[in-house]
């Protein structure tokens, strides 16, 4: 039977030496670093959803149909596809903070291109500098290096609440920036907080944090950024690609729903900028309660294996309760079932997937991690389109329904505690 690589099966001396970064505030402990890390999270994620929460809007301005729409988004991914691994490979062998710095200079410059962009070429064109995009999937690596195994998954989690918090204050500030100054504007503010996060970075954040784990793993193992050598290597470790092919398939249905939602909260539930927000607002607390206090619940008391099939076991039902979605009241239902298998399941993978390889390669298996999500993004804004126009909005749950039967009946056989 296949096992996740948990704690007992890794025989790993952990003494993280972090002492020097610990601070103390009204009798609690903390760790500097981590929370200059979080802290960018927050801005991370607000920049982000700031331009993306109006994004339809521009799109709209400027003429682009849900087609148009649709390849936009998988311009998206497949540049975020490229990226991911060789920023992972980056970061391990480059430090936290030069892949910090490369993500939010990437979002920067993809803000600032949106915010210009006055014709579809432009508005595609801003695309391609998010090759690099990958602020959270940095934000893991210092995290990752900063904590033991036994206590990951709840801090990846906490690290995932940060970004909640920026989904939250994103949409609002976007929407209320694409009300009363444009939709342009929205895109320089999110590049003006990008490079408030550089410099935080560049401050706050030691070049490595590897070291902190074992005193040469950041040394170069003889392997560049482009090694496919070195990608095989990690890739073929024990549990990497089941983990990875688990989370990619039972990805692909959110995928496809969240390429069309955009389009669908503005044809379907004809919801204004500011509305857009407010609903996006409310799935970003549902995580934020889910990682900062589920998780930590649900890593103590139960091993990885438990947790991720029984994420992939709610998942049918949030699936078969969003094919019968109506109105915008009835998806507010549906996201609360919908957000706690999905939220539990990425944290949780992610956090054996660290678990499984060596402390120094944990931000390339990160960078694969971050790619199943591009691979899926790549294919669903085409298929959603067409699964929109063909058999409607319902068709989306329908799909989750079937696919997280047939997953949730292969983990039951397939993981054994």
């Amino acid at each position: 039977m296949d096992q996740i690589p948990n704690d007992e099966n890794k025989d790993r001396k952990e003494a993280p030496r972090t002492e020097q970064h610990m601070m103390e505030i009204r009798g609690f402990r903390f760790n500097f670093v981590v929370l200059i890390v979080h802290l960018n999270m927050v801005l991370y994620s607000m920049s982000f959803w700031i331009q993306h929460g109006t994004l339809p809007y521009l799109t709209k301005k400027l003429g682009v149909n849900p087609v148009t729409y649709g390849y936009l988004q998988t311009t998206f991914a497949v540049v975020q596809l490229c990226g991911g691994p060789l920023f992972g490979r980056f970061g391990d062998l480059f430090g936290g903070q030069a892949a910090l710095v490369l993500a939010f200079t990437s979002s920067a410059a993809s803000s600032f291109l949106t915010g210009c962009a006055t014709t579809i070429p432009l508005l595609f064109l801003s695309r391609l500098p998010s090759v690099f995009m990958h602020a959270m999937q940095g934000g893991q690596m210092v995290v990752t290096d900063m904590s033991e195994e036994h206590g990951r998954a709840d801090a990846l989690g906490k690290l995932g609440l940060s970004y909640g918090i920026g989904f939250i204050l994103g949409p609002l500030i976007g929407g209320y920036l694409a009300k009363y100054f444009g939709v342009e504007s929205a895109s320089f503010v999110s590049c003006a907080v990008a490079v408030l996060s550089i410099l935080l970075v560049l401050k706050f954040v030691p070049k490595h944090t590897k070291i902190y784990h074992k005193p040469d793993v950041h040394e170069d193992d003889g392997h560049g950024v482009f090694s496919f050598r070195k990608l095989t290597t990690v890739l073929t470790q024990p549990g990497v690609l089941f983990l990875l092919l688990v989370k990619m398939i039972t990805g692909v249905p959110i995928g496809i729903f969240q390429s069309m939602f955009p389009v669908v909260s503005v044809e379907k539930f004809q919801l204004e900028p500011q509305q857009n927000g407010y609903l996006m607002a409310y799935i970003g607390l549902l995580s934020m309660i889910i990682q900062g206090v589920g998780l930590n619940i649900l890593s103590k008391r139960f091993s990885d294996n438990t947790v991720i099939k029984a994420s992939t076991f709610i998942l049918i039902w949030a699936y078969l309760l969003l094919s019968q979605v109506e109105t915008v009241w009835h998806f507010v239902l549906v996201a609360i079932p919908l957000c706690t298998g999905l939220t539990t399941q990425n944290v949780v993978i992610s956090s054996a997937l660290t678990k499984a390889v060596s402390h120094a390669d944990t931000g390339t298996v990160l960078g694969m991690n971050m790619a199943t999500n591009s691979v899926i993004r790549t294919v669903s804004p085409t298929v959603g389109g067409w699964m929109l126009e063909q058999f409607g909005f319902q068709s989306f749950g329908f799909v989750g329904f079937a696919n997280s039967v047939m997953i949730t009946l292969f983990l039951v056989q397939k993981l054994r505690d």
